[in-house]
């Protein structure tokens, strides 16, 4: 790793520079190899001090959240992983605005917000990201997305120079942005959000949450929704018609409960969930005319 390690070791806690770190551990599908080192950051003087220790080596530089929309490949990661979860989680309430720290998740977001009477936030509570990700694909679920809240957004560029984007400069578009056409790294995000009634937005989240588990398989590993929406139709409808609900490779299979989430149904590898979807994909596309967009992130070595 070209000396990173101990370029780090003065200026981050050891226990929070992992070698080798196994990547089934760090995300939800529970697969992938090894990264050569991981950095679990706990703030944006971190994550300068990651960028430079890169750039001056010439290294890899992957930026994660809590691994929850993550395939990593069999052969794991190389260079370094840069963990921005709940190491950097923190949030600020400041009248109909709440301000947190990238690594916090979505389901905190909502939690706070609706403990603070603030409406707005509630689609988020059934999202299992970090607002950082979440920020940069704009997430949505249950008719709302991020765009809809986030009015600003701190980062760092590859540099490590701050960069701070509002309203209209953020380019929401479908699970896109200009944070991700930038490949900017987000340290905060900044949402607006209604005065609510704090009683009706716990119960509507209970509600929403309910639905969830109802609906989707929280009981087993899985990166949510496999597939993008496609244009034209809805992804876990042209699975379930054209006959793959239940159908495995090796130790991945299509969700009985619910076709849109390939799940890891038990010692699933990588190599088994990626040859999966690309039979869904295939069969898709032979019977609807439509090929199916990975929603999930694919990194890694085979």
């Amino acid at each position: 790793m070209n000396g990173i390690y101990e370029a780090l070791a003065p200026l981050i806690p050891k226990q929070r520079l992992i070698p080798d770190a196994p990547m089934r551990d760090y995300t939800t599908f529970c697969v992938g190899g090894p990264a050569d080192l991981l950095v679990d950051a706990a703030s944006s003087a971190e994550i300068r001090a990651v960028l430079s220790a890169c750039r001056e080596r010439s290294e890899r530089l992957t930026v994660i959240g809590n691994g929850s929309n993550l395939l990593v490949r069999d052969g794991g990661i190389r260079g370094v992983v840069l963990r921005i979860a709940d190491s950097m989680a923190a949030i600020r309430v400041e009248g109909t605005r709440m301000t947190l720290e990238a690594g916090a998740t979505l389901s905190a977001l909502s939690q706070a917000a609706a403990r603070a009477g603030l409406s707005g936030a509630v689609f988020c509570c059934g999202i299992p990201g970090t607002l950082g990700g979440a920020a940069v694909m704009n997430a949505g679920a249950y008719g709302g997305e991020m765009a809809q809240i986030v009015s600003c957004v701190s980062a760092l560029d590859g540099e490590g120079n701050a960069v701070r984007l509002c309203g209209e400069q953020l380019k929401y578009g479908y699970r896109t942005s200009a944070l991700m056409e930038r490949g900017l790294i987000v340290t905060e995000v900044t949402v607006q959000l209604s005065p609510g009634d704090r009683e009706e937005l716990l119960s509507q989240m209970t509600e929403l949450n309910r639905r969830r588990r109802e609906k989707q398989p929280l009981t087993v590993p899985s990166a949510g929704s496999t597939f993008k929406r496609p244009k034209n139709g809805y992804a876990s409808q042209m699975i379930d018609e054209a006959g793959l609900r239940g159908v495995r490779v090796g130790g991945a299979q299509v969700s009985e409960k619910h076709t849109g989430f390939v799940v890891n149904a038990g010692g699933a590898t990588a190599r088994d969930v990626l040859a999966l979807m690309a039979y869904v994909q295939d069969t898709v596309e032979a019977r609807f005319g439509v090929r199916l967009e990975p929603e999930v992130r694919i990194l890694g070595e085979e």
